[in-house]
């Protein structure tokens, strides 16, 4: 099996950042993903004593698919934030001031609109906290002979990033990797464990590109496989680095 594409989403929702390589660190997740998210005015999320939440408390494409249409870009050096979206002047905002992330705060508040519930989204960024879909921290890896198949048996060809994986890899047969939890993988130079399938929401029904939705993922598993899963999430154990072209090996129980 071959890792293909390797993806960070530095801000919940919002476009991915594709990576060449990657240091992992054990027990942690891909380095800077969901990093930001921006929660909705009647968020329970609290910085000062931040815990993990579900996605509805932010801006998420399971509820807003127009965030899908938001081009989003990251620049951890200088710390500037870009935004852009059709028919909506286009943001840079410095995130290490607290001008330039009001600036973020009401650019997308802005589109958002109606769907702004309660007032103004706000920012949000802790150090060391992710807004990932589930507590744990960890990576999500996607096959992608099973997002084709599953298109093929839906009739419809389905773009993998529906399904925002941080590691897509080839070269297992659909659906393989719902076998693997309880084991361990070799992803690269780093060995992770799976301990978790992916169950899917409302937020692959998506079209990445336009933002309409025009698929229905989980209804379609449930017919044809009689569950909603795509992928697997997977803990790091042994830190390493992993690269496109790296090996992804199952290893054998004990």
């Amino acid at each position: 099996m071959r890792v293909e594409r390797i993806a960070r989403y530095p801000v919940k929702g919002l476009s991915p950042e594709y990576l060449e390589e990657v240091e992992l660190t054990a027990g942690q997740g891909v380095p800077g993903d969901r990093r930001f998210a921006f929660a909705q005015s009647d968020s329970a999320f609290d910085p000062a004593a931040p815990k993990w939440l579900p996605k509805r408390n932010f801006a998420c494409l399971a509820v807003n698919a127009k965030v899908a249409r938001i081009r989003a870009a990251f620049d951890s050096r200088s710390n500037t934030l870009a935004l852009r979206v059709e028919g909506q002047p286009p943001l840079l905002a410095d995130l290490s001031t607290a001008e330039g992330r009001a600036e973020a705060s009401a650019w997308i508040t802005a589109y958002m609109a109606e769907e702004a519930r309660e007032g103004p989204l706000t920012l949000a960024e802790v150090p060391g906290h992710a807004f990932t879909d589930i507590p744990d921290k960890a990576l999500s890896l996607v096959g992608l002979a099973s997002v084709t198949e599953l298109g093929t048996q839906a009739g419809m060809a389905l773009d993998p990033l529906r399904f925002r994986a941080n590691v897509l890899f080839s070269g297992a047969h659909p659906f393989a990797e719902l076998d693997w939890v309880g084991r361990e993988v070799m992803l690269g130079g780093a060995r992770l464990r799976v301990f978790k399938r992916t169950q899917r929401c409302a937020a692959t029904e998506v079209n990445p590109m336009t933002g309409e939705r025009d698929a229905r993922p989980p209804r379609w598993l449930v017919q044809h496989y009689r569950h909603a899963d795509m992928g697997v999430y997977a803990t790091v154990v042994e830190p390493g680095r992993v690269a496109v072209g790296d090996a992804l090996e199952l290893l054998e129980p004990g």
